[in-house]
């Protein structure tokens, strides 16, 4: 069998997902279903009879599901696509086996596609990517150039009643925006001509580890958009030769920086300060520190790619989000409900630090997105919290989200809790996500904040608004 991360064949196969639905698997499909091939798949989701919206989404799309046990893998001519998550005795893969499928990663069919077209912008870093990299597509379709976008979240702006699941589209024009990972060393398989470089710091590998892989990753491209904030990002860029890196920052002078920031609760505006053109003032409809950095590398990677810098940033200001971003998702009996994706120390600190700038209690629901980055980052997660909760804020954490599989459980949601009692915090461990969410929604009272956060489960919006209507039947 072929190893799957070998660039594919450009033939017209046609191509099997082994779990569909993922984040990253779901608008890759899209984007091959759109392009005109072949596309079929299976989920673990799927078969649970969770999140059916977005299995009904897929198959109005001409996508034909199976059950995860093998029986959509049914001839040699398919090419098999999984993602890392994905384990070798899925009936599914043990189906592809036997068959001599072709196999291919998810990062490698993208990277093919990437590779291929004539302008690609590749987003990559710790936090803030899917952010970024909807904002570059958003600022290339206000603007008329048609472009195609691979993300990891819903991107508010394309979605609508018949889209609901829009973290993909697919245009006709020269750029292919996509957000690349490092968690499994795939951002490797891609050759940008422009690299974001959004920031460095500890998630799902070591920061050496993580140094090596973006530093390889901006070296390659034509252009680096590196984020001069973040120290291990401008130690990175400082290795480049100076003609090849454009430096975005709020705290330092650099090539393309925000000053009179004004913020708001779901908003905020700032002037953009170039070398190279007057300021501009430019308003954003997502709020927090870290969108108006977001902004400076959406707006600096797409001025790169060719697109003027007073069209950017008025067309920036149209941005409306990514679900699950900082999404309110609704407001009763005085209390505020959101939900939002932070799992990582970055994150979650960005995301606290923007509700701590205006008044009012916060009552989290984290849910860890799995055990093993909970024994990675257990020292920064408590970090993150105890630094960045206060007097009065309460925690809960259920147990890590879990689908089955291998799993090492060294580290759990109570030991986390644990450690942030001993600082002092409010943190409670409720195993049992329906009881914490109830929880939430009994503590709550005029002027507080709910917000859930968490990772790699889509069901976690679902909570969020449990949370809600709990709280408006009292």
């Amino acid at each position: 069998m072929p190893d799957a991360n070998t660039p594919i064949d450009p033939s017209d196969k046609p191509a099997f997902f082994v779990g569909i639905g993922g984040s990253g698997m779901m608008p890759l499909a899209m984007i091959l279903a759109a392009r005109g091939r072949t596309v079929a798949g299976s989920d673990r989701s799927l078969d649970q009879a969770r999140l059916p919206a977005k299995f009904d989404y897929l198959r109005d799309l001409g996508v034909d599901l199976f059950p995860q046990d093998g029986s959509g893998v049914t001839s040699p001519d398919q090419i098999v696509v999984a993602s890392a998550a994905i384990e070798a005795a899925v009936p599914d893969m043990i189906a592809a086996e036997r068959l001599g499928c072709e196999r291919r990663t998810r990062a490698a069919m993208l990277a093919e596609l990437f590779n291929d077209s004539t302008m690609p912008i590749a987003v990559g870093g710790t936090s803030g990517k899917s952010t970024v990299t909807g904002m570059i597509g958003w600022i290339f379709h206000a603007t008329n150039r048609d472009p195609t976008v691979m993300n990891g979240a819903v991107m508010k702006n394309f979605a609508t009643p018949n889209a609901p699941f829009a973290s993909a589209l697919v245009g006709g024009g020269d750029a292919f925006v996509s957000e690349v990972d490092e968690s499994d060393g795939s951002i490797a398989l891609f050759a940008p001509r422009v690299a974001v470089l959004n920031n460095v710091s500890l998630d799902h590998k070591s920061l050496e580890e993580l140094n090596q892989l973006f530093g390889d990753f901006i070296a390659k491209a034509e252009l680096a958009v590196v984020n001069m904030d973040n120290p291990d990002g401008a130690a990175l860029a400082r290795k480049l030769p100076a003609r090849k890196v454009v430096g975005f920052g709020i705290d330092i002078d650099a090539a393309f920086s925000a000053r009179d920031i004004e913020a708001r609760p779901y908003g905020a505006s700032f002037t953009l300060v170039t070398r190279e053109h007057d300021p501009l003032p430019v308003e954003l409809q997502v709020p927090g520190r870290h969108n108006i950095s977001n902004a400076l590398a959406a707006i600096a990677a797409a001025h790169c790619a060719g697109i003027a810098l007073d069209e950017a940033a008025v067309a920036i200001g149209g941005f409306t989000g990514l679900s699950r971003r900082f999404e309110l998702v609704g407001e009763t009996r005085g209390v505020t409900v959101l939900d939002d994706f932070g799992h990582n120390p970055d994150k979650i600190a960005a995301t606290l630090a923007t509700l701590h700038a205006f008044p009012g209690r916060l009552l989290v629901l984290f849910q860890p997105h799995g055990y093993g980055p909970l024994k990675v980052m257990r020292r920064e997660l408590v970090e993150a919290f105890a630094d960045n909760l206060k007097p009065g804020d309460v925690l809960i954490l259920p147990d890590p989200a879990y689908y089955g599989g291998t799993v090492t459980r060294e580290v759990t949601s109570a030991d986390i809790v644990a450690d942030l009692v001993a600082t002092g915090c409010d943190a409670r461990h409720i195993a049992d996500r329906a009881e914490a969410a109830t929880t939430i929604a009994a503590l709550a009272q005029s002027g507080d904040r709910a917000i859930v956060m968490g990772a790699r489960d889509d069901t976690l919006s679902q909570v969020a608004g449990d949370i809600l209507a709990a709280i408006a039947d009292w």
